[in-house]
């Protein structure tokens, strides 16, 4: 009897983590058919249940939270999506195609530049910070004067 409730269980674990992914498989779907509320609102039920994802398929989910927030003008959202799904594919390689690495980068880029108004110029930057090593020879500064008593 034991080992059938432990079987039910290991049922319903896997059941649960194969509807997360066919939630993010639908929310694809609606992504690639130009349907991005939609794709969005499935986003946002799946967000509390995203770390039940495989690295990959964390990977997909933010990539595909941040491009449609992107598309539909979420700008602040889509950068934190965004960078999210560069984080995890940098830790976990696999989770993004060529073609979302790319877009990821395009995407990040556009929007790097509103928040850090133009972050090529800063980072091209030849500016040197110059500081005056203290000159030994110079005497040493004064104590102030005793204040007259009245």
């Amino acid at each position: 009897m034991r080992s059938i409730g432990l079987f039910a269980l290991f049922l319903l674990l896997v059941g649960g983590c194969s509807t997360y992914r066919e939630q993010l498989n639908r929310g694809q779907r609606l992504y690639d058919e130009n349907e991005y509320e939609r794709a969005l609102a499935i986003w946002r039920d799946l967000e509390l249940d995203m770390d039940s994802l495989s690295d990959n398929d964390q990977a997909r989910y933010a990539y595909l939270r941040g491009m449609s927030d992107y598309r539909l003008g979420f700008r602040p959202d889509a950068r934190h999506w965004l960078a999210i799904a560069k984080a995890i594919d940098i830790a976990h390689p696999g989770g993004l195609s060529g073609d979302w690495k790319g877009r990821v980068e395009e995407a990040l880029n556009d929007l790097n530049r509103e928040v850090y108004g133009g972050a090529e110029a800063v980072s091209e930057s030849t500016a040197v910070e110059h500081t005056k090593p203290p000159d030994e020879t110079a005497p040493a500064p004064e104590a102030p004067a005793p204040a007259p008593s009245p």
